[in-house]
């Protein structure tokens, strides 16, 4: 509850930052304290998209985000790899190395699987979604593959040939959350081996899946309201020039 509470604070500060700067600071400090990596994710995902936003942000703006966070960030750089043992010096190898030892050490547990020998994708797909129904041993499994099967039926909105388009011209909000989104999810993915542990971390970051759904089908439903009121404007012309005559 705590963690989503950072996060909370985080991204409702993102909307308007130079207002909502005790939020920020207060989201930010919430989810470094508790999850270290989790704001190394806040921070690259906000970064980047506070500047692919479509918005016009003025450039003071993006300045102040870019220097607070790229400061923050190098600062803390050294303290978040240390939560992991990862070597600063040589940080992917090292990567390498944790991911082996905790994937290993989490598929010994009851609900453990082994996504070491799994594709990336694959990987991605048991994190975001499984347990499923045949993954499900007890009464609690069975209810948690009913909220991912949810999920999945949710995310399944997002393969429609209109989401390329919207994404491209999309805001900063909704890029920043698909960066943390696919960022976090891969790291992560990459150490967890046990579904009762995919459970509890994966919804640090679903809700930024749900925020890119939620916006992607309010975008949907813009797009039939005005195509609606184009074909009345249409019709309607013709109407009006016939009682003229």
């Amino acid at each position: 509850s705590l963690i989503f509470l950072g996060i909370g604070l985080f991204t409702y500060a993102m909307r308007t930052p130079q207002k909502r700067i005790v939020s920020l600071l207060l989201g930010a400090f919430i989810v470094y304290c508790i999850r270290p990596h989790m704001f190394l994710f806040l921070g690259v995902g906000a970064v980047l998209g506070f500047f692919t936003g479509q918005e016009r942000v003025p450039l003071y703006q993006k300045l102040f985000v870019y220097i607070a966070f790229a400061g923050s960030l190098a600062l803390m750089y050294d303290q978040i790899l240390a939560v992991a043992n990862i070597d600063a010096e040589n940080p992917f190898e090292s990567f390498d190395e944790f991911a082996e030892t905790r994937a290993g050490n989490l598929a010994k547990a009851g609900s453990g699987v082994d996504m070491n020998s799994y594709s990336l994708p694959v990987k991605l797909f048991t994190f975001w979604f499984r347990p499923l129904f045949f993954d499900a041993s007890g009464a609690l499994a069975l209810y948690i593959s009913i909220e991912n099967l949810l999920y999945l039926l949710l995310t399944w909105k997002l393969f429609d040939k209109d989401f390329i388009g919207f994404f491209k011209n999309s805001s900063s909000m909704v890029k920043m959350s698909s960066v943390i989104f696919i960022s976090s999810s891969i790291a992560l993915s990459f150490v967890m081996a046990n579904l009762g542990i995919v459970i509890r971390q994966k919804s640090q970051v679903m809700y930024f899946l749900f925020f890119v759904i939620i916006a992607f089908m309010e975008y949907k439903q813009r797009k039939k309201l005005n195509i609606a009121e184009e074909g009345n404007i249409v019709t309607e012309a013709p109407r009006k020039r016939l009682r003229v005559v």
